[in-house]
């Protein structure tokens, strides 16, 4: 009698974190400063992320920089003089906040040119080994009670595919992103995927379900990186890359449940910030009063301006 044993398939432990664009769309603050580090309150934008992948059970993280980005690896580093006053002072609060940004494994590795995302996370293809492994994109934070990680997490444990996280956005905006064309939908969110048009030219979308920053990738996508022409802007496009590995693989897109906050743009920024603060208990009012106290001032100059 034959006993047949399925192998256990590997668990994705490890995340990929982009990070060596230049931030052009917040200079002149960007100059100096990564926007990665750009605060949501009183938080880095990265940190965010980070902490989803923590929450996700990532137990490995790579984040890929590049020049003028050594605040990230900064913040993310110990501070014993800072940690020392903190303790002398008995602010254990503040210490707490501090200790937990550097118990965190984490490793960096430095994108010697800017070449398009497709490039950098092809900069991780050590770091990864033959083990699957999720991309998460700064520019976009998400809210949610499973953390979208993790979603993509159960999604990989069900199909043993690689899996993009979308959403649908509105028609007017899809020039702007990665979307979707999906063969088929299946149960639960999931869909079948014929190709991703990397922004598409505006009436030309093939849906509105974009990609929004997360990704779960088997290893097999650093075949199709490292052989990966040019595309858009004249960089190496994951896109490109994904759509060529899903013609001998599947990857399937996966609706991701969630508030996602675009922190990419300044006006995504600006309500990010302010519906951060609002959600904190301790500030929730005082930002309230302050809306307030700023509309009211506006009104009168808004009705004359327009009149």
């Amino acid at each position: 009698m034959k006993v047949a044993f399925k192998l256990s398939i590997k668990k994705v432990k490890k995340a990929v974190i982009p990070a060596a664009g230049l931030g052009t769309r917040f200079l002149p603050a960007t100059k100096a400063m990564p926007k990665e580090m750009l605060p949501i309150v009183d938080k880095p934008t990265i940190q965010y992320i980070i902490e989803e992948a923590i929450e996700s059970g990532i137990e490995d993280i790579l984040i890929v920089t590049g020049k003028g980005k050594r605040a990230i690896e900064d913040h993310f580093d110990s501070v014993p003089e800072l940690e020392q006053q903190l303790i002398e002072k008995g602010k254990s609060e503040f210490l707490k906040l501090v200790e937990e940004t550097t118990n965190i494994n984490i490793h960096f590795i430095r994108q010697s040119k800017p070449m398009g995302l497709g490039h950098a996370v092809l900069q991780a293809k050590a770091f990864v080994g033959n083990d699957p492994f999720v991309v998460m994109l700064g520019d976009d934070i998400v809210q949610a009670e499973i953390p979208c990680t993790k979603q993509l997490i159960e999604q990989y444990n069900k199909t043993e595919s690689s899996i993009i996280g979308v959403q649908p956005v509105s028609r007017d905006v899809t020039h702007r992103y990665g979307i979707v064309d999906p063969q088929a939908s299946l149960e639960g969110g999931l869909h079948k995927v014929e190709s991703f048009v990397e922004k598409p030219a505006p009436g030309t979308e093939p849906s509105n379900l974009a990609i929004l920053g997360r990704y779960l990738f088997t290893p097999q996508i650093f075949k199709f990186l490292e052989t990966q022409e040019p595309g858009a802007g004249g960089e190496i496009q994951l896109t490109d890359a994904i759509t060529r590995l899903n013609e001998v693989q599947r990857v399937y897109a996966y609706e991701f449940v969630g508030k996602r906050y675009d922190v990419g743009e300044k006006l995504g920024f600006i309500r990010t910030t302010i519906e951060f603060a609002l959600n904190r208990p301790d500030l929730e009012q005082p930002v309230l009063n302050i809306l307030k106290e700023i509309l009211g001032n506006y009104e009168g100059e808004v009705v004359s301006k327009w009149n």
